[in-house]
């Protein structure tokens, strides 16, 4: 099991690396805002599943390596957490970024512009790496090996301290509680702007010609949506067992060490698609976008391809130099 989760993080981290460098290349029919925000949502995505799927199963699984030395597992544990933040805010701002450019079109030249978008990108990113500061220091070690404290145990004050009970609360309230309400909230803004705008524009168009005929406009429209509902929509359904999880786990007051074998696997299934939602953009880019797909059929042949070229190559060079033994005589 442990094997197969390590196979499938490195063919994740692939993915989202190889997604990172095709769309940074600008060539798959998008507009700079939507680029950059799905650039540093892959980037996100690519980050948590380095520090969840890798590097923290490597410092359990091997217990007397340099990752698990707990100053150096709690790094990694506060740099997953503000990974996962990232993932997620990341789509609420590319939410709102096609709010404004479909639904706002006065604000929409001053908002949706490259330096807006790199602003609000690094902003958000700053934000949430001091948010997660405090995850460094809940963990303790369990015990000491060859002078070094290693592991890292959530302490008991962190249930039981106000402080650390008001953070968790806050932690979990601001990711996913308030991102999930605010991508519901910004769709059913979206859609139904999209659903009023695009009657009055058939009506005006059947008006105008006598008949209805493509509308560039409305394509356009459609394919940005598509994109949008389908991110946003991912993000939903993957954090929703999570979500419910949590208000199972508080209204009920249970705490981990009272699970039973049902709500120990409804825990599980949220963490697991939780963990999912980080993996299934690059997915997710390559069913809608038919020229990332180009690109990535590109980036996969050109390797062999270049193989090809420098067998052929080779091939020519030694031709030119045994003409005796690879040409007939003129």
């Amino acid at each position: 099991m442990a094997g197969g989760l390590d196979t499938l993080g490195f063919r994740n981290e692939e993915a989202n690396l190889l997604a990172v460098v095709i769309l940074s290349r600008g060539n798959c029919g998008l507009s700079t805002c939507t680029t950059h925000y799905l650039v540093a949502m892959a980037t996100a995505d690519l980050q948590f599943i380095i520090t969840e799927v890798i590097l923290w199963p490597f410092s359990n699984y091997f217990p007397e390596s340099f990752l698990n030395i707990t100053p150096v597992c709690s790094v990694i544990i506060a740099l997953l957490h503000a990974a996962r933040d990232c993932s997620v805010w990341f789509t609420v701002t590319f939410s709102f970024d096609r709010f404004v450019a479909i639904c706002c079109q006065k604000l929409k030249t001053k908002y949706c512009t490259e330096k807006t978008v790199t602003m609000v990108l690094v902003t958000t990113c700053s934000l949430l790496c001091l948010k997660n500061i405090p995850f460094y220091f809940i963990y303790e070690p369990r015990e000491g090996m060859n002078n070094l404290w290693r592991g890292c145990y959530e302490k008991p004050s962190y249930f039981a301290e106000p402080g650390w009970v008001v953070f968790g609360w806050f932690d979990t309230v601001f990711t996913p509680l308030l991102p999930f309400t605010l991508i519901l909230l910004l769709n059913f803004l979206t859609v139904r702007y999209i659903l009023v705008a695009s009657r009055v524009r058939k009506r005006l168009r059947s008006q105008s010609k006598g008949e209805c005929r493509t509308d560039p406009e409305l394509e356009s429209r459609r394919k940005s949506v598509i994109l949008l509902f389908t991110i946003s929509g991912n993000f939903i359904l993957l954090w929703l067992v999570y979500i419910i999880n949590f208000f199972y786990y508080n209204i009920t007051g249970i705490v981990p060490g009272d699970y039973n074998d049902s709500e120990y696997i409804l825990e599980q299934v949220g963490w697991m698609l939780m963990n999912l939602c980080c993996c299934t953009n690059t997915f997710i880019y390559g069913v809608i976008q038919s020229k990332f797909r180009e690109q990535l059929k590109s980036a996969v042949k050109y390797p062999v391809a270049a193989i090809i070229q420098l067998i052929t190559k080779k091939n020519c060079h030694q031709k030119g130099e045994h003409p005796n033994i690879f040409s007939p005589r003129l």
